[in-house]
């Protein structure tokens, strides 16, 4: 690439960057002094670039300085903002759409020499091909794929609709060598991966993101729920959906509010900027109770959902307060098919609030982004005169402690302990038939699972023995008496943190997780979150509150949020 067009690119993104991350400050400079500002930062950056390209001791790729210039400059605003060359805008339509042209199988990793079929879609061509989770990858195409990554090989895999693509598979039931033609297909990922009725005929929607499909998949969801049985109220799961496209949060919120009704309202610097987003569709179940399940990794679009619902008192939000994301981005053409996405507003939900957690326009002086203080926190009134605040993300009308994992059964899980049993058990078992609501091992095979872990290494220390161990060697470092030294030894040998006995104490979720292993082998992902959803506490809780109709219609009409 020639000099000069790399120059220009340089100059169009740094352009583009410093003109819209611009702080108050220099917005009350004058034209003239911001355009001599621009104008310097930009031949500056140029200047380096060009040593770099001539002078540098080695060869360095122009493509490789411009993206790391541009990471960096897009690294001092927010985590939002990134520059997209035109390999990683192909990842960027994939998550805006969900679409694209592939086989239909999730793949990792396993071992050091091979990636392995992690979860096929039901339906998908991997499936049809009849790919089985844990099926190792051998070649594609006649190509090796011994130690090759995970990217390389699902670019490999992935490819225009209707191609054709060899796989050879070593199977993980019976270690048989098959040589598989796939046809690839455009590959859609739901944003509702399973629906369906709890009891007592509440409905259950789970919703994992926020695409350009999105809300016609809700519609359909919530259409076949009500076509099926009298809908007497519906569960709506936003737990862990870490948001997305704006605009379908928006379509998906007149589905229960009428036409017309105000769900966002999005500004930038200046009140210039404001615009409004109202519902545009009729309401399909406008006085179906409804409860919202967030917790702390809902975000963005989620945080758009409940709480536009919360503040028109249409939906109780259950669990624990959202992320705090209220910021929006947008996308511009940089030249040479690359793009940057940054922050170009932020986003007010119908009562005013602003729900963002954390100021990137002022840093402390060692570089951290601090929380919104609690001096800055406003109040707001719900349509109902509830109180609800900005600064610090969506907090729920009932509030729900967060079940969390073990980290012992985490390393279970990450060391490949769980899913090493899981294949175990399906070659004894794997034409078995289940009932994915009320699957769970049995006490001998989590026996069995224990026997196994037995033979195995698992590097674990609990919390409190790391804590027993970091006092000793403080009290080392103090010269405190044997005295002391007995005390620490009595409480140690109090402890009974081995690998045997955490297998009891943290039975429950290990349960969980194993038939969570052997759910997607049975029943593939739709199974497994079918299964969840009718085992979850939270879940559960929510259930009842929308069979309590006066306890659900008190708290919309009466229940005062705090801030914490």
């Amino acid at each position: 690439m020639k000099m000069n067009n790399l120059l220009c690119r340089v100059a169009t993104v740094v352009v583009a960057l410093l003109l819209s991350l611009a702080s108050a400050e220099a917005q009350e400079k004058s034209r003239d002094a911001r355009d001599f500002e621009l104008g310097r930062a930009t031949e500056i950056l140029a200047n380096i670039m060009r040593e770099f390209e001539t002078g540098y001791v080695d060869e360095v790729s122009a493509d490789r300085l411009l993206e790391s210039a541009a990471m960096g400059l897009v690294e001092a605003t927010d985590p939002y903002s990134e520059y997209l060359s035109e390999e990683s805008m192909r990842s960027f339509e994939v998550m805006t759409t969900g679409r694209y042209g592939g086989v239909g199988s999730l793949i990792r990793k396993k071992g050091g020499d091979y990636v392995i079929f992690a979860q096929p879609y039901k339906g998908s061509p991997s499936d049809d091909a009849g790919v089985r989770i844990g099926d190792k990858i051998l070649a594609i195409d006649g190509v090796s794929m011994r130690g090759l990554d995970v990217a390389e090989i699902s670019k490999r895999l992935k490819g225009d609709p209707e191609t054709q693509v060899s796989v050879v598979v070593e199977r993980n039931l019976d270690g048989e060598v098959d040589t598989l033609s796939i046809v690839r297909r455009r590959i859609s990922i739901p944003s509702v991966p399973y629906a369906g009725f709890l009891r007592d005929g509440v409905g259950y929607i789970l919703h994992n993101d926020f695409k350009e499909s999105s809300y016609d998949e809700v519609r359909r969801a919530l259409e076949s729920l009500m076509a099926q049985d009298t809908l007497r109220g519906l569960v709506l799961d936003y737990r862990s959906n870490g948001g997305g496209v704006m605009q379908a949060a928006v379509d998906i919120a007149s589905l229960f509010l009428p036409r017309g009704e105000r769900i966002v309202s999005i500004m930038g610097r200046d009140s210039s900027s404001l615009r409004h987003f109202d519902t545009r569709h009729a309401p399909l179940a406008e006085d179906i109770p409804v409860v919202v399940l967030v917790n702390g990794s809902s975000a963005s679009a989620s945080e758009i959902l409940a709480g536009a619902l919360q503040d028109n008192d249409r939906a109780v939000v259950m669990g624990q307060r959202t992320y705090g994301k209220g910021l929006v981005q947008g996308t511009r053409h940089m030249g040479y098919n690359s793009y940057l996405k940054y922050t170009t507003a932020k986003y007010y939900i119908p009562s005013g609030r602003c729900i963002q957690a954390l100021n990137y326009a002022e840093r402390g002086s060692d570089g951290k982004v601090n929380s919104v203080p609690d001096s800055l926190i406003k109040q707001y009134s719900t349509r109902n005169g509830r109180r609800v605040y900005d600064g610090g993300g969506i907090v729920p009308d009932v509030k729900m402690e967060p079940r969390y994992v073990s980290r012992f059964a985490l390393t279970l899980y990450a060391l490949g302990f769980m899913e090493d049993w899981a294949d175990e058990y399906m070659r004894k078992h794997h034409a078995r038939s289940i009932d994915v609501r009320t699957f769970t091992i049995t006490d001998e095979e989590y026996d069995d699972f224990k026997r196994f872990i037995a033979e195995r290494d698992v590097p674990y220390e609990s919390e409190t023995r790391l804590a027993l161990k970091s006092l000793e060697r403080a009290m080392e470092n103090d010269l405190y008496d044997e005295r002391m030294g007995e005390a620490l030894e009595n409480l140690r040998s109090l402890l009974s943190d081995d690998k045997m006995s955490n297998m009891e104490t943290y039975r429950r979720e290990i349960v969980d997780m194993l038939n969570y292993e052997l759910l997607l082998r049975y029943a593939y992902s739709q199974g497994a979150m079918e299964h969840a959803a009718v085992t979850d506490d939270e879940v559960e809780r929510a259930v009842a509150l929308l069979l309590d109709d006066e306890q659900y219609r008190r708290i919309l009409r009466e229940q005062h949020l705090d801030m914490h």
